[in-house]
């Protein structure tokens, strides 16, 4: 599948995964390619972990009713990062893990996977964060839900880029 293709086809799937995780080896190229992210001073400050069963269950031990929600496709991908001290780098570091996991979920639409990027409240709680192994000092900014899908919506539609983009002279 082509670059433009992959922009223009990937969906939030929330539902109708299959059963069978993505493989360890497309998961391995799909973070290669996440490096190659743009990030200023080259801090790479992305972090990405994939949940096992063991985290999985803590995860969902510690969403309580919404848990549910965790069962939607076969493979979790918590997306998180280490912010600089200084709170201009920090935004430029939110920016940069925000390029790299769409640099994922673009790589995982090239290869016919499905995906769905949310943020879910269990992940801005100490038990969330902990079940997951995210230390205090990172920041989530979400979790990757990636699977194969029996079907993937059509695209709504969208505005024209002459309507959000400007040529100064």
């Amino acid at each position: 599948m082509q670059l433009d293709e992959a922009i223009r086809s990937r969906r939030t799937v929330k539902e109708g995964f299959r059963p069978e995780p993505v493989p360890r080896e497309v998961l391995e190229e799909l973070f290669e390619l996440a490096r190659w992210a743009p990030n200023h001073r080259m801090t790479e400050p992305w972090r990405f972990r994939v949940l096992g069963e063991e985290s999985l269950a803590a995860l969902k031990e510690a969403a309580g009713p919404g848990a549910f929600k965790l069962d939607r496709a076969p493979t979790l991908i918590v997306a998180s990062y280490l912010p600089s001290p200084l709170p201009l780098h920090a935004d430029e570091d939110a920016q940069a893990v925000a390029c790299a996991t769409y640099i994922i979920l673009l790589g995982a639409r090239a290869r016919g996977y499905a995906s769905y990027w949310r943020t879910p409240g269990v992940l801005r709680t100490p038990y969330g964060l902990a079940a997951v192994g995210v230390p205090h000092e990172e920041r989530v900014i979400g979790l990757l839900h990636l699977g194969l899908a029996d079907e993937v919506p059509e695209a709504p539609p969208r505005a024209e880029a002459a309507s959000f983009a400007t040529f100064l002279p």
